[in-house]
């Protein structure tokens, strides 16, 4: 016997309109700008108003009302003013941060590696750690070339390249361990009398250096005490994590980008505007809306096929249109929204003012998704009277204090990195001790967290920040 039965299910389907918006919400000012040339070249429906045409002018606007649409939009929002009546601004570029994998991948394209050699190498570069290590061992490093590249390679030839993006900034890159990478290090260095030392503490004393038993290295390299010191000095000097901190904070290198918000604090107010730059104005074209609305009531079959090929292009073009508006809005009111929420640290640019902010924070205060906040904040920029931030900077966990104030991990990381800076170097703070220091301060911490902490400020533990 069949059975026979009913299932109801819900579907969320997402309109063209919401598509593009959502699209376009992601994408930064310089980018949006490249969409909306891009769009233009597609669709000859769309057309970029000049400065001369009026907003109201019904030869700028149609009305889409004589023909059925399914997603119907008033013909007064068939026209975006992205540009004022001024002239066009012509925008700052600011030098902000990009990843160390990224950098690498420039420096490969100016190396003399040939085609194969490059294709391994970016493999490599592709499989460094955050902190700029290579944790993998080559032969299953070489598995992976051959299946995922077709490219077969042997341990021999990974390390001969290896050994060529260890030669790119910055210096101990694709360091197998903290020694190599020290080593690295010390080799790009001017030779010195404290640099011979410490190359030799570093690959026949590491592990006597690692565990602060000077008085053995003094015996087996034959030191004064005085030499030891400058060379550990020198040591001390490098940096063990050459891909830079692993932190919600940004790794440097020359990127460029133009803000996509611009404050500025006058007369005791904040003021938050969207420059517009090279955002053209667009608008539906008339000449084309004509010949559907003639093409429509036509009964030849070219004229109906003319008629249905104009109609999906000013659909398209209405709902880009509608997107670039609704992006507009949505931007701007979750800016607003950030800016109420770190209303202290916007007037001031002190850091320790960031209170703890999350996603859900500001879309409870604009009545926006998460996801819709996150979207608007990846890859956006904001220029201050003090600096220019990602908009992804003023976003942390949060820590309670014993009065049950909430405070900002970066305000913790500051009164570390402070304490760490005043402490006695002959006997550096433990982490146990700087969670006493910081419950004096008011502030529980766990010990997990500060080491946490600790790493990610890279910041060494106690036994490594002892000085003779």
């Amino acid at each position: 016997m069949l059975k026979q039965g009913l299932q109801q299910k819900l579907l969320q389907k997402l309109s063209p309109l919401q598509i593009q918006t959502i699209k376009l919400l992601e994408l930064p000012t310089l980018e949006l700008e490249q969409r909306i040339k891009k769009e233009l070249e597609e669709n000859p429906v769309l057309d970029e108003a000049t400065d001369s045409e009026d907003r109201d002018d019904s030869s700028g606007n149609i009305s889409l009302s004589d023909y059925n649409s399914d997603d119907q939009i008033p013909s007064y929002k068939l026209y975006t003013n992205n540009q004022g009546k001024d002239i066009k601004p012509v925008y700052n570029v600011f030098s902000v941060k990009e990843s160390f994998h990224q950098s690498l991948i420039t420096q490969l394209g100016y190396s003399s590696l040939d085609d194969r050699s490059k294709s391994i190498a970016k493999f490599i570069i592709g499989s460094l750690d955050d902190d700029g290590y290579l944790r993998r061992d080559l032969e299953s490093l070489s598995d992976d070339i051959v299946f995922r590249t077709g490219i077969e390679t042997d341990e021999h030839e990974i390390e001969k390249i290896l050994k060529k993006i260890q030669e790119f900034e910055p210096v101990g890159i694709g360091a197998r361990d903290l020694r190599e990478c020290l080593i690295l290090q010390i080799d790009s260095k001017d030779e010195s009398p404290s640099i011979v030392n410490a190359r030799a503490i570093l690959t026949e004393c590491f592990a006597e250096f690692t565990k602060k038993h000077y008085s053995k290295i003094l015996s087996k390299l034959s030191l004064t005490e005085n030499e030891l010191k400058q060379a550990v000095d020198e040591i001390i000097r490098l940096n063990p994590r050459p891909g830079g901190q692993i932190d919600d904070s940004y790794e440097e290198q020359a990127q460029q980008v133009v803000p996509d918000f611009i404050l500025e604090y006058k007369d005791g107010e904040l003021i938050m505007t969207m420059p517009r730059f090279s955002v053209p104005e667009l608008k539906v074209n008339k000449r084309y809306a004509d010949m559907l609305l003639s093409s429509a009531g036509s009964s030849e079959k070219e004229g109906k096929e003319a008629a249905t090929f104009v109609k999906q292009k000013l659909d398209s073009a209405k709902w880009f249109i509608e997107a670039i508006r609704q992006r507009h809005n949505t931007l701007n009111n979750t800016m607003k929204a950030i800016i109420d929420f770190q209303r202290e640290f916007f007037i001031e640019g002190d850091e320790t003012k960031l209170k703890p902010m999350v996603l859900k924070n500001i879309a409870e205060k604009t009545g926006l998704d998460i996801s819709t906040i996150s979207r608007v904040v990846n890859c956006k920029y904001i220029q201050t009277h003090f600096g220019i931030y990602p908009l992804k900077y003023f976003f942390s966990e949060g820590l309670m204090t014993e009065s049950g104030e909430e405070v900002s991990t970066r305000e913790i990381k500051n009164i570390l990195a402070e304490s760490v800076d005043l402490e006695n170097k002959k006997k550096p703070l433990t982490d146990e001790e700087l969670v006493a220091v910081l419950s004096e301060k008011g502030y529980k911490v766990a010990r997990r967290t500060v080491a946490k902490y600790r790493e990610q400020l890279n910041i060494p533990i106690a036994r490594l920040r002892k000085e003779l």
